[in-house]
């Protein structure tokens, strides 16, 4: 886990979601794609808190048990979306 600060205001969706990806950009790309590709990682964009699990449900899991009121971020480490709709996924990188 990690943590950048602590939240000043509520944020919405939008920034919720620019946040989130600018920290895994800015912070965690390089900490966690050498060992983690494929897993997931749910960010929580007012803290910087983050959480891995093998699925995302474990991933979320794990927020919610540290952070119990927090919204995240979810993505998968090392693509450019945690799901795909009817095709394949493309590796970042």
């Amino acid at each position: 886990m990690s943590s950048l600060g602590e939240a000043e205001t509520p944020m919405s969706r939008g920034e919720r979601i620019e946040r989130g990806r600018n920290i895994y950009a800015e912070r965690l790309r390089d900490v966690l794609e050498p060992e983690h590709v494929g897993r997931y990682v749910a960010i929580e964009p007012g803290t910087g808190r983050y959480f891995l699990g093998g699925t995302e449900a474990e991933a979320l899991i794990a927020a919610r048990q540290a952070m119990p009121e927090g919204l995240f971020y979810l993505m998968r480490v090392g693509y450019k979306a945690a799901h795909t709709i009817g095709g394949y996924a493309t590796r970042v990188g």
